[in-house]
């Protein structure tokens, strides 16, 4: 994701000298960070994977002078979300992408209490208390960032992914008012609904495979929407579906994604598949 020179000093001026990226292992989070490296920032990486953040950190530094500082912090946890805010206070902060995020799927009566609760609290209660201390950072300096990440089935009840969708709804609805908000404070803020996308994602909800967006293509288009929409629909699987249920009344939408999920999660009653898919190790 190179950038120009010019690119590179107009978003040091807006966004930095540091971005904070969470879930910046793996998938949409790591290429992003990639990108901002390109443009000069320098990067706090924020994941549960202290060892895949130490190597990403390692693999920058050897390609650039860019600094980078590495926090291994669980996200579902509200003080390793006050520790990442409070470790990061020095720094002069004008990018927050808040990437980390995880899917549980099934029908909600099967499965997991706790995972669902704790999917709250990662995609939604993290998001919500790092964009209200950081906006508040961003405001004092007038000007900065949030890369907040919702999703396709964010814009309508999906079923077989019920909670799920729900963490994606309130992501999109927040990013939307936030950019009303913080708009007059010089803040820029963009939602990015992906459709599918290749990373560990599946493998954790236990989906079966599905045509997937390359996470590189995925962070390209989100960097280049930054300051110029509210929210970004990266990938053409995603632009396709949104596009093209966009016309359609929420019922029928909810009723399409849900079998959409329902295919994705049909052997997760333990039966074994004809073929049965391969997931990443």
């Amino acid at each position: 994701m190179a950038a120009t020179q010019t690119e590179a000093a107009q978003w040091l001026d807006r966004y930095g000298p540091w971005a904070v990226v969470t879930g910046a292992s793996d998938g949409i989070g790591r290429e992003i960070a990639r990108g901002l490296v390109a443009r000069g920032l320098k990067l706090v990486l924020v994941a549960r994977r202290g060892e895949q953040l130490a190597q990403i950190a390692d693999e920058i530094g050897r390609s650039t002078s860019v600094e980078t500082r590495v926090m291994s912090a669980d996200l579902g946890k509200a003080d390793d979300v006050a520790r990442v805010l409070r470790e990061t206070q020095s720094l002069d902060v004008g990018l927050l992408v808040a990437s980390a995020g995880f899917g549980t799927a099934g029908n909600f009566l099967k499965t997991n209490a706790h995972d669902e609760a704790n999917m709250v609290d990662v995609n939604c209660r993290a998001v919500l208390v790092m964009s209200k201390q950081f906006a508040a950072r961003f405001a004092a300096r007038k000007r900065g960032g949030l890369i907040l990440f919702g999703s396709i089935v964010g814009f309508q009840g999906v079923g077989n992914a019920a909670n799920y969708a729900a963490t994606k709804a309130y992501i999109q609805a927040l990013a939307e008012g936030l950019a009303v908000d913080l708009a007059p404070h010089g803040i820029d803020v963009l939602s990015c609904a992906p459709g599918p996308v290749e990373s560990g994602f599946a493998a954790r909800s236990n989906l079966s495979p599905a045509s997937s967006a390359d996470p590189g293509v995925v962070a390209r288009e989100t960097i280049a929407a930054l300051g110029r929409k509210t929210t970004v629909k990266p990938g053409i699987m995603s632009k396709v579906l949104i596009n093209s249920l966009a016309l359609l009344p929420r019922g029928a939408r909810t009723k399409i994604l849900s079998g959409i999920m329902a295919s994705r999660t049909k052997y997760h009653d333990g039966s074994k598949a004809q073929n049965p898919p391969k997931q990443p190790a």
